[in-house]
């Protein structure tokens, strides 16, 4: 299984719930809010093989995009495989901030236009100023993270060659299920943005992705099984490109 979009350190136990990803062998994106945390968390997580560690700067902290953030950001990015969570968030929540987010994202997108990487995308009502600055800056084939905008801009994100990751929160609502139905197979990853969802009285784990994976598999009316290995052969084409495009 495949967790493309986790907040392993913002667990109350990051520790054990890596433990548990490295037991159940779910491979596993580690996103990251800003730099420092990218750079404090990676003595932590080397020891796991199914945890990959990704260099973020969250739209939603801008007051923490800072000149010295950005300059870890540029320095990390040199050798960063997996960049998350980034992006733009327009919302009631977001827009306060809107001009310092387009002006970090774009430093970001400048930075990490050289090579494939696999990249997750916070996009919550910035959806198409998003897609306008990929294409601008070239930035092919990111991850949309949990993504409810607009159908008509969700097609256009598809056809310049992006991606979903789907959590258990957009499977059960009317509007996740209206936009997973638009998304074709070979676009699909699966999320759980842990520890921010709860599933009863509990936060969600990488484990969860499972509930997802139950979904897809009903509504593309095959097994189980059918629908981990199409979400795997997804993520193993990402990776294919960045191997085969390296620095």
């Amino acid at each position: 299984m495949i967790d493309a979009h986790c907040h392993l350190d913002l667990y109350p136990n990051p520790e054990e719930i890596a433990q548990e990803i490295e037991n159940k062998q779910i491979t596993t994106i580690a996103v990251t809010n800003i730099p420092s945390h990218f750079i404090f968390s990676i003595p932590h997580v080397r020891s796991y093989k199914k945890v990959h560690l990704a260099l973020g700067i969250h739209p939603l902290v801008a007051e923490s995009h800072t000149d010295a953030e950005l300059r870890k950001f540029k320095q990390e990015a040199k050798q960063a495989t997996f960049i998350g969570e980034i992006g733009l968030d327009f919302s009631a929540q977001g827009k306060a901030t809107a001009v310092e987010q387009v002006r970090t994202f774009e430093e970001v997108l400048r930075t990490i236009k050289d090579r494939p990487r696999f990249v997750s995308i916070h996009s919550r009502g910035a959806e198409d100023k998003i897609n306008e600055l990929l294409s601008q800056f070239a930035i092919k084939k990111c991850v949309f993270h949990w993504y409810s905008g607009p159908i008509s801009v969700l097609h256009k994100i598809l056809e310049n060659g992006h991606y979903l990751s789907i959590n258990p929160s957009m499977v059960k609502s009317k509007n996740g299920q209206k936009i997973i139905d638009q998304v074709p197979k070979n676009r699909v990853m699966t999320e759980t943005d842990g520890p921010y969802l709860r599933i009863g009285s509990r936060n969600v784990t990488p484990g969860d992705v499972a509930s997802v994976l139950e979904y897809l598999s009903h509504v593309w009316g095959s097994a189980f099984d059918e629908a981990e290995s199409q979400v795997a052969e997804n993520f193993r084409g990402l990776l294919d490109d960045i191997q085969a495009n390296p620095k």
